[in-house]
């Protein structure tokens, strides 16, 4: 079942997060404004119009011709309307979680979209003049299910994207799929399998053109996501909203996770921050490392941190 999104709470709450905390007037550009962590295509026509609107307000370095402006979206949520508003407010890039298109794996994810959905969604998207999809999809799924990586791939490669991530399933605690692997209920894929999953779609989008340049990311030529890129290279962001993370490039802040808590707190002014890590030297080079060994473009590290990276080799 959905929530009902409480749409002008929210945005209000957002608008007092923004005047507040680390952070709040950035002199340098800003090259990405990224929509995600949970459904944002849920605030409607007018929600994400309003909510851009403020951000860039607060922000007036964000403008839609220099700024990578995305929204994740659910496939079922992209109708003509809701494409062509997003456009008007300076969205040019949407991240469609398809997850499957198999009708089993989709109604065990309480998914409710389909190939057609899907289909549907990429044209109202194309026509409102936006040319950067990126399409989610999940692998390494429950034995149970019987699902046929292969023809998702070959089914997302048919839709045309140009961009696709590729995310593993791993079972968490605390979490439903936990719940039912703890019961017996759903058993977590084994490791030959999810790396025979992983290769199988290595080989097959860059055969289909695709340049795998991250280890979860492929972009046709051009098509890289410069917001997940920046992530990679360490690059200062800050986050807004119930759990959102944040980087200033010395030291890293979650925000609070509950929703009433967050926006009570943000309301009255005190701060949304729950927690605070500032990285030392040995954490930015492990950080460095790790991340960069993630992409095709590799590490750019200082003379001076050799002696640092030697702890690795």
């Amino acid at each position: 079942m959905r929530r009902t999104v409480p749409v002008a709470q929210y945005i209000d709450a957002i608008k007092a997060e923004l005047v507040t905390g680390f952070n709040s007037a950035p002199t340098g550009p800003i090259s990405t404004l990224y929509f995600g962590g949970g459904t944002p295509s849920r605030l409607g026509e007018l929600g994400v119009g309003e909510l851009i609107g403020a951000i860039a307000e607060a922000y007036p370095q964000i403008t839609p011709g220099a700024t990578e402006i995305t929204i994740e979206a659910n496939p079922e949520d992209v109708s003509e309307a809701a494409a062509r508003s997003w456009v008007a407010a300076g969205v040019r890039r949407v991240s469609l979680g398809v997850q499957s298109f198999d009708p089993t794996v989709l109604g065990w994810m309480h998914r409710s979209h389909d190939v057609s959905t899907v289909r549907g969604a990429m044209d109202n998207l194309r026509s409102a003049g936006i040319n950067d999809i990126s399409l989610d999809l999940i692998f390494a799924l429950p034995e149970v299910l019987n699902r046929n990586w292969t023809a998702d791939l070959e089914q997302a490669l048919a839709l045309g994207p140009d961009h696709v991530s590729l995310y593993g399933l791993t079972v968490e605690p605390h979490t439903p799929l936990g719940r039912w692997a703890a019961r017996g209920e759903a058993v977590e894929a084994p490791e030959d399998r999810y790396a025979d999953e992983f290769m199988e779609a290595h080989r097959r989008m860059v055969d289909g053109g695709f340049e795998h340049y991250e280890v979860s990311n492929f972009a046709k030529p051009g098509m890289r996501s410069r917001h997940n890129s920046s992530y990679w290279k360490r690059v200062p962001y800050r986050g807004l909203g119930p759990s959102a993370h944040s980087f200033d490039g010395v030291n890293r802040r979650w925000n609070i996770q509950e929703y009433e808590r967050w926006r009570a707190s943000v309301i009255a002014g005190t701060g949304a921050e729950a927690g605070f890590e500032e990285l030392t030297a040995a954490n930015r080079i492990a950080e460095e490392v790790y991340l960069g060994l993630r992409t095709v473009d590799g590490l750019e590290l200082a003379a001076t941190d050799l002696p640092e990276v030697e702890r690795w080799i």
